[in-house]
């Protein structure tokens, strides 16, 4: 591919009979960038690594993307439905190769366009308050700082409450 050419960003919702692609791409995500989710590797590998809870993730939380860009697989996201009119942005990791080719955006673009299709009036995330690339994105996307979360013990990270109102008028991600 030479350098003019635009990359090929694709996406595959990801369901149960999935969970080896949602396997591989969390325990990379876990692995490269620790920093960035509440879970950690150990608490997802050794006798906790199963197939029957890699399949209840995919089952629980309703809404799993894998993107792949140029074919390889290049990142991941999930949404939930918290129930209230807001659809939770969760789980986004981008792989190092693939971080500024879009692909970012078009994961956010994916966890917008589901919480529209279930009726979600907003799309809320929690991003870690030094995680200030993922916040650029969110940004970018209309998303807007809504505070910091208070942590349950004083030893916790501090995170950030992020919010997309979707409206009428609001444009599509």
């Amino acid at each position: 591919m030479t350098l003019d050419q635009p990359r090929r960003i694709e996406l595959r919702r990801l369901l149960a009979d999935d969970w080896r692609i949602w396997r591989g791409l969390r325990l990379a995500a876990l692995d490269e960038a620790p920093h960035a989710f509440r879970s950690t590797l150990a608490d997802w590998t050794g006798a906790r690594d199963s197939e029957d809870r890699w399949r209840a993730r995919l089952t629980t939380v309703p809404f799993n993307q894998a993107a792949y860009l140029d074919g390889s697989e290049a990142g991941m996201v999930s949404g939930a439905d918290l129930g209230d009119g807001t659809a939770e942005l969760l789980s986004m990791w981008v792989a190092p190769f693939a971080r500024g080719c879009g692909v970012g955006d078009v994961l956010v673009g994916a966890v917008v366009a589901w919480a529209r299709q279930i009726g979600a009036s907003r799309v809320s995330l929690d991003v870690f308050e030094d995680n200030l690339q993922a916040q650029r994105l969110y940004r970018r996307h209309g998303f807007t700082d809504r505070g910091p979360i208070p942590a349950a013990t004083s030893s916790e990270r501090m995170e950030r409450r992020m919010e997309l109102p979707l409206t009428e008028s609001s444009p599509p991600s």
